[in-house]
């Protein structure tokens, strides 16, 4: 399994965009933090994946990937702000796993990469939001990110499902 950057000029090759989507549809399926509850609505990961390969080929975000030698299989974006007052961190958005090749280091391959990612940028800080009740904390506690906010019920997963959505950070 390796860890790659994607070049801005490559987001638009149809391996990609394809193995992305079939992992992000993969990973809420099986129950993931990836913005969207199972069953997968296709057609919004869909739009939502071409929104960020958009911001990537523009050059406002990074797209960190798994790559196992056959397909990728991870992704995560390291998303930046259109403020030059926030040009020192950047926020850790839609990291995920196809969940075929999880368990084995992976995620954490993923994260590590993206945060050296982050330090070539010259960046201070990285900031995620994570769902609670998946017990993701000690993931990326283990990863050095700490919790420093909490939004009781921001994420409704069901009409009578509500999760905190917990922000953490981490320093470079």
């Amino acid at each position: 399994m390796e860890y790659r950057v994607i070049d801005p000029e490559a987001v638009s090759d149809p391996e990609l965009r394809a193995d992305l989507l079939d992992t992000w549809i993969a990973a809420t399926d099986a129950g993931g933090s990836v913005g969207f509850t199972a069953p997968a609505p296709v057609h919004l990961v869909a739009e939502t994946l071409d929104l960020a390969l958009e911001r990537v080929a523009a050059g406002k975000d990074l797209l960190g990937v798994l790559h196992n030698g056959d397909r990728y299989v991870g992704m995560g974006l390291l998303v930046g702000k259109d403020s030059a007052l926030n040009l020192h961190w950047r926020t850790v958005l839609r990291v995920m796993v196809h969940p075929k090749y999880q368990g084995g280091g992976a995620g954490s391959l993923l994260m590590n990469g993206l945060r050296q990612s982050a330090v070539e940028l010259g960046l201070e800080q990285l900031q995620l939001t994570i769902r609670d009740g998946n017990s993701l904390e000690e993931f990326y506690g283990k990863l050095g990110y700490r919790v420093v906010g909490s939004h009781p019920r921001a994420v409704r997963v069901a009409a009578d499902d509500y999760r905190d959505e917990l922000m953490l950070v981490t320093d470079l």
